[in-house]
C-alpha cells in the first residue's frame, strides 16, 4: 500500500467495513483522508464522570458514559421463527435518567460472556437511539464499550464480529481522560469514526503546515499534527483547549483575510462622494424641526455625513430601540444625499410600515417634500412612494418620478426590487429592518445604482449574521441609545400553557379588563387562517446539535379562527376587528385607521403590524404561540405598546415546554427589553448564519469551529493579524497554504453575496 496522504480517498484507512464507508461518504460527505481529520467531535464525554443527560428526545441518538446497575439474560421462544432466542437486559445509571439497554444474542454462551462484560459495576460509555417506553429511557440498537469491565476481560461488545470486536477492545484500551463524540449519521456509532479517525492519524504523511512559524510562535499555537492528535484524542482539558485554540485562530484569520481583502477591492472601485453640496435642503429642514436633536441622534449624524462623503460606500448598522428616531437619522442623511444631487431609498418590510414612512416623511418636511409642484419651497424635492398594490396609474406615475430623478426620496417595499424599476442616481439604500430581508433582495436594491451605493441598515435587534458582520469588522455600527420620549415600561410575561393551561382564560381577562378602562390592545397569531402563514413570514425553528429540526408539530393560531372565537365567547362585549396581509389594501388601510381612531378595541393581526403601527392608546399585546416568532420580532411586536406614556403589557402565550431551547428564548424576552441584550441571545441560540455567504436564518452556519460570542477576542486578534499580514504581504506569498484556502473562500458562488449583506 502506497503512502496515505491528507489528499487520499477515504477508503485507504477504512479497511473492509465497506457499508460505513458509504455512509461516511455519501451521508457525512467525507470523500479524503484530509475530510475525515476535519470532521471534529462536537463535544466529549469525561471517563471518570457520569454523563449528565438531562432530559433525552425521543428518537436522537445518545452517547453517555455510564455505570450498569443491573445485567440479566432472559431467554424467550420467537414467536415468529419457533426458535429460542437470548436477550440480556442492563440498566445503566448515568448522572440523568436510569437508561434501559436490551442487547438480542443468537446462543446462551454469548449472551452470558456479554453479560459478564457488563456486570454490575461496569463502567463504559453506551450508545443508541432515545426512546420512551413504559416509563422508562431505553436505547434501542445499543452498542456498548466497557472502560474495566468487571472480570477483567475485553471491554469489545459481545455481541459483534470478531474484526469489530477487537476494534472495540483496541479502543477500549485506548480511551483516555476524555472520549471524543462526533457528528453521525443513521447506521453509524460516534465510535465508528472514532477507530477510523485514530487509524487515520497514525498512517497519514505529508500533512503540511499552513501557518507561517512566527504566526505560531507570536500567539502560542500547536503545530497542525499536533492539534490533530489533541482534538481527536485528548488525554485533558489542556489539551483540548490548545487545540481547539489552534483551529479557532486559523479559521478566524482566513476569513479575517478574505474580509480585509474584499474591504480593499471595495475602497478600489470607489463610489461617489455624497458631500451635502450646498446643503440646503438639510438645513431648511433641519431649521423646521419642532424639537431638538439629541445628542446621540447628533452625534451618529456627524459620523453618516463624514461617511457619506467619503469616495467608498458606506455599510453601517444603525442599532436603537424602538422609537429612539432612528427614521428621522436616516431621513437627515437621505436629505444629505439629494443635497449632493443624488437619490436615496427606503426599503420597508411591509405595505403598511411602507404608507406610514411616507406619510410621516411628507409630514416632517412639509413644503420642502413638494419639490416641482405649486406651493413647494425653493430647496424641495419630490417623494416618491411605491408598493405593489398601488393602482396602475399611479404606479407608471411613480416609476416615471424615480427614473427621472424628480423624486429625490423613494420609499417602498418589495416592489422597489423588480426588475423595471429604474433610478436615476442612486446614492444611498436605507433598509428598514433588514431581518426581514435576504441579502439577494437587498442587493437587487443597491445593484440598480450605477456606482455602488452607500448603505445605512436600521434595526432594534440585530439578526444573527448581522450581529456576527459587526464582530468580524465587515460591518460598522452606530448606536441610539437614548430611552424614546415619553415610552412607559413594559412588562412582559410568559403564560406557559404546557404547565399552566388554565391561564390563558386569564389573559382574556386581561384584556378585557385593558379595554374596561378605555384603552386597547393587539393580539397577534402566526397564521392567517388554518396554517397559511402571512407572506414572506417563517416560523422560529429550533435544531439540536446535529442541525436536525425538533420543533414540535401542532396547530398555530390563526387570524381568521382567532378573531371568531374572541368575538364570540370572551370578548364578546368588545370591538374585535382583523388584520393580515391577504386583505385587500383598502381594507387594511381602513382597518388601521379605525384602530387608530379608537373604533376598533381589539386587532387581531399577523406580523403585519410589527413594525411601523403607531396607536398611543394601545397597552396590551397578546403574542400567541409566541415560541414561533424570533427573538428580533418579539421584541418589535412588544414595541407597539406603551407608546403614548401609558404602562404596556405584553403576554408571551405558548405551549413550549420547561427547558425547551423555545422557552429559553420567551423567558429571555421576558427577562429584559434591552435590544442590544437579547440580541446577543438570538446569536447564542440561532447561531451566525452564513457569514460569508447569502444564508442569513442562523440555522446553519458556515463557521466550523468559531462561535461568534465565544470566540469574540480570537476574531479581533486574528483581524489584527490579518492587517499586519497583508501590510508586509499583499499575496501572501510567504504563506502559499493559507493563500490557498483564502482563494478557495474567495473563489466559491457563496462568497459573491458578501458585499450585498
Amino acid at each position: 500500500m502506497g503512502s496515505i496522504t491528507p489528499d487520499s480517498p477515504v477508503a485507504a484507512v477504512f479497511g473492509r467495513a465497506v457499508k460505513k464507508r458509504a455512509l461516511v461518504e455519501e451521508k457525512l460527505g467525507l470523500r479524503t483522508v484530509g475530510d475525515l481529520l476535519r470532521h471534529f467531535p462536537r463535544r466529549y464525554e469525561a471517563t471518570a464522570e457520569l454523563s449528565e443527560v438531562g432530559r433525552p428526545r425521543e428518537g436522537e441518538m445518545l452517547s453517555v458514559v455510564g455505570r450498569v446497575r443491573s445485567s440479566q439474560v432472559k431467554s424467550f421462544t420467537n414467536r415468529r421463527t419457533g426458535r429460542l432466542q437470548h436477550r440480556l437486559e442492563v440498566r445503566v445509571e448515568t448522572a440523568g435518567p436510569e437508561l434501559s439497554l436490551a442487547f438480542f444474542l443468537p446462543h446462551k454462551g454469548m449472551a452470558e460472556s456479554e453479560a459478564r462484560r457488563l456486570a454490575p459495576g461496569s463502567r463504559g460509555i453506551f450508545t443508541g437511539k432515545a426512546q420512551f417506553f413504559q416509563r422508562t429511557w431505553q436505547l434501542a440498537s445499543p452498542h456498548a464499550v466497557v472502560f474495566a469491565p468487571a472480570d477483567g476481560g475485553p471491554g469489545g461488545s459481545g455481541d459483534a464480529d470478531e474484526a469489530t470486536a477487537a476494534a472495540d477492545v483496541a479502543l477500549a484500551a485506548s480511551l483516555k481522560g476524555l472520549i471524543p463524540v462526533y457528528p453521525v449519521t443513521a447506521g453509524l456509532y460516534s465510535w465508528d469514526l472514532q477507530k477510523i479517525v485514530q487509524v487515520a492519524l497514525e498512517l497519514v504523511t505529508g500533512v503540511e503546515e499552513p501557518l507561517p512559524p512566527e504566526l505560531l510562535e507570536r500567539h502560542g499555537l500547536l503545530d497542525v499534527m499536533t492539534a490533530l492528535r489533541w482534538i481527536h484524542g485528548p488525554d485533558d482539558q489542556r489539551q483540548l483547549g490548545a487545540a481547539r485554540k489552534r483551529f479557532r485562530f486559523h479559521e478566524a484569520l482566513v476569513l479575517q483575510l478574505v474580509l480585509a481583502r474584499r474591504r480593499a477591492a471595495q475602497r478600489a472601485v470607489g463610489t461617489q462622494a455624497r458631500d451635502g453640496g450646498g446643503g440646503r435642503l438639510l438645513a431648511a429642514f433641519d431649521a423646521r424641526l419642532p424639537f431638538e436633536l439629541t445628542a446621540g441622534q447628533r452625534e451618529v449624524g456627524e459620523v453618516l455625513a463624514e461617511e457619506l462623503g467619503r469616495p467608498h460606500p458606506m455599510n453601517r448598522l444603525l442599532q436603537g430601540e424602538v422609537g429612539s428616531g432612528k427614521t428621522l437619522v436616516a431621513l437627515r442623511a437621505m436629505l444629505r444625499v439629494v443635497d449632493s444631487g443624488g437619490q436615496a431609498a427606503l426599503l420597508a418590510p411591509t405595505e403598511v410600515l411602507a404608507q406610514q414612512h411616507h406619510r410621516s416623511i411628507l409630514a416632517m418636511m412639509g413644503d420642502l417634500a413638494a419639490g416641482g409642484m405649486l406651493g413647494g419651497a425653493d430647496e424641495a424635492t419630490g417623494v416618491a412612494l411605491l408598493t405593489g398594490s398601488m393602482p396602475r396609474a399611479q404606479r407608471a406615475e411613480a416609476l416615471l418620478r424615480i427614473a427621472s430623478g424628480e423624486a429625490g426620496l423613494v420609499v417602498g417595499t418589495h416592489a422597489l426590487l423588480e426588475e423595471h424599476v429604474s433610478f436615476a442616481d442612486l446614492g444611498l439604500v436605507v433598509v428598514d429592518e433588514q431581518h426581514r430581508f435576504g441579502v439577494e433582495q437587498r442587493s437587487a436594491l443597491t445593484d440598480k445604482a450605477g456606482s455602488p451605493p452607500h448603505v445605512l441598515v436600521m434595526t432594534a435587534t440585530p439578526i444573527p449574521r448581522t450581529v456576527a458582520m459587526t464582530v468580524f469588522g465587515d460591518l460598522e455600527t452606530s448606536v441610539l441609545r437614548e430611552l424614546p420620549a415619553g415610552r412607559a415600561p413594559i412588562q412582559t410575561t410568559v403564560v406557559p400553557l404546557a404547565d399552566r393551561p388554565r391561564w390563558v382564560d386569564r389573559v382574556w381577562e386581561r384584556v378585557a379588563e385593558e379595554v374596561a378602562k378605555g384603552h386597547q390592545a393587539y393580539v397577534v397569531c402566526p397564521r392567517i387562517s388554518g396554517d397559511e402563514p402571512e407572506q414572506g413570514e417563517q416560523d422560529q425553528r429550533d435544531v439540536d446539535e446535529d442541525g436536525r429540526d425538533t420543533t414540535p408539530a401542532r396547530q398555530l393560531a390563526a387570524v381568521e379562527e382567532v378573531a371568531e372565537q374572541l368575538a364570540a365567547g370572551p370578548l364578546a362585549q368588545v370591538r374585535v376587528a382583523r388584520l393580515h396581509g391577504r386583505m385587500p389594501a383598502e381594507e387594511k388601510e381602513a382597518t388601521m385607521r379605525a384602530f387608530a381612531a379608537g373604533e376598533v378595541d381589539v386587532l387581531v393581526a399577523t406580523t403585519v403590524i410589527e413594525v411601523g403601527v403607531d396607536v398611543a392608546n394601545a397597552t396590551t399585546m397578546v403574542l400567541m404561540d409566541a415560541d414561533r416568532f424570533g427573538v428580533s420580532q418579539l421584541h418589535q411586536l412588544r414595541g407597539r405598546v406603551g407608546r403614548g406614556g401609558l404602562p404596556g403589557l405584553c403576554l408571551l402565550v405558548s405551549a413550549a415546554e420547561e427547558g425547551t431551547p423555545a422557552r429559553e428564548r420567551l423567558d429571555a424576552v421576558a427577562a429584559t427589553t434591552d435590544g442590544f441584550e437579547l440580541s446577543r441571545v438570538d446569536l447564542e441560540q440561532r447561531r451566525e448564519g452564513d457569514v460569508l455567504g447569502k444564508s442569513q436564518s442562523g440555522h446553519r452556519s458556515s463557521l466550523e469551529n468559531l462561535r461568534v460570542l465565544r470566540d469574540e477576542k480570537t476574531i479581533v486578534t486574528a483581524r489584527e493579524a490579518a492587517e499586519r499580514m497583508l501590510a508586509e504581504d499583499p499575496e501572501l506569498l510567504g504563506a502559499p497554504l493559507l493563500a490557498r484556502a483564502v482563494r478557495e473562500v474567495e473563489e466559491s458562488q457563496a462568497s459573491t453575496f458578501m458585499e450585498k449583506a
